[in-house]
């Protein structure tokens, strides 16, 4: 992994092509196309696309000042400062698309997601690339904000499906507990539907990669003028990474949330779901 770090310090980008003020208004203009359609079909949809592109803008142009800052500094504190920040908005995000409670679930899901998002961060960085400084917030922050975004789509898929298939099968789940399985035996196989439904979708795009699209780490290291070779292998150990960490938080997700999620009788309860 030295020489990957080589062979992308010794990239020239120069030849970087920005992208101006005009330029930029007509990317947002091509947005006109699918407005129009979905207006025409009465999605109800154009003013929720509208002030999710505007709060996208208005974020990442904020995170990119940030950014440029942090990585000025250079400072592991402050990098882990906004590491913490990230672990806690990915938390509440996971939770109320899940649909369950917050004061059930926050800290189990808090737990779970930065154990699987940390360790196997820290990993790929500390271990295998090995930057100088180890802690360099350009790698630091990238790499975990990749694999945080992946761990938390999963373990919303993950929670969501789990509880919502035990309260839909309720009747089929006590069955089994009245048969004699143990809470654990009558929950694996709501466990492992949710478990390959938080996969899938990585499995798919991994099986597809490189013929039906180019993924984003690596098209963006291609732009800022890395060699394709040295994107690929990033790549390669981004995507190791992202399939890592959303088995190990999807299922220490279900596993630390059993507590909340069951009372002592073994029965689902059912003020941890948000009323809709």
């Amino acid at each position: 992994m030295n020489l990957l770090l080589a062979e992308a310090a010794s990239a020239a980008p120069s030849d970087i092509v920005d992208l101006t003020l005009p330029q930029m208004i007509a990317i947002y203009a091509v947005l006109v196309l699918p407005l129009v359609v979905l207006g025409l079909l009465r999605t109800g949809l154009v003013k929720t696309t509208l002030i999710a592109f505007v709060r996208m803008t208005i974020q990442l142009v904020l995170v990119g000042l940030y950014l440029k800052v942090l990585f000025d500094l250079n400072s592991w504190l402050v990098t882990l400062l906004w590491i913490a920040v990230m672990l806690v908005t990915a938390n509440v995000s996971i939770i109320q698309q899940a649909g369950l409670s917050m004061r059930y679930f926050f800290v189990t899901t808090l737990a779970g997601t930065t154990v699987a998002a940390i360790s196997v961060s820290l990993l790929l960085v500390m271990a295998i690339i090995q930057p100088a400084p180890l802690f360099d917030a350009r790698y630091v922050i990238p790499i975990f904000g990749m694999t945080l975004g992946n761990c938390m789509r999963g373990n919303v898929l993950t929670l969501e499906r789990f509880y919502s298939s035990i309260r839909t099968s309720e009747k089929e789940f006590l069955t089994r507990q009245m048969l004699g399985a143990t809470l654990f035996e009558a929950i694996r196989p709501y466990a492992i539907a949710a478990l390959r439904a938080a996969l899938a979708p990585s499995i798919a795009v991994m099986a597809t990669m490189g013929i039906v699209s180019l993924p984003g780490m690596m098209t963006g290291q291609i732009l800022g003028g890395s060699s394709p070779m040295t994107a690929i292998k990033y790549q390669i150990a981004i995507m190791v990474c992202i399939f890592t960490v959303t088995v190990i938080g999807a299922l220490l997700n279900i596993l630390l949330s059993i507590p909340k999620g069951f009372d002592k009788y073994h029965m689902l309860r059912q003020e941890i779901f948000v009323k809709t």
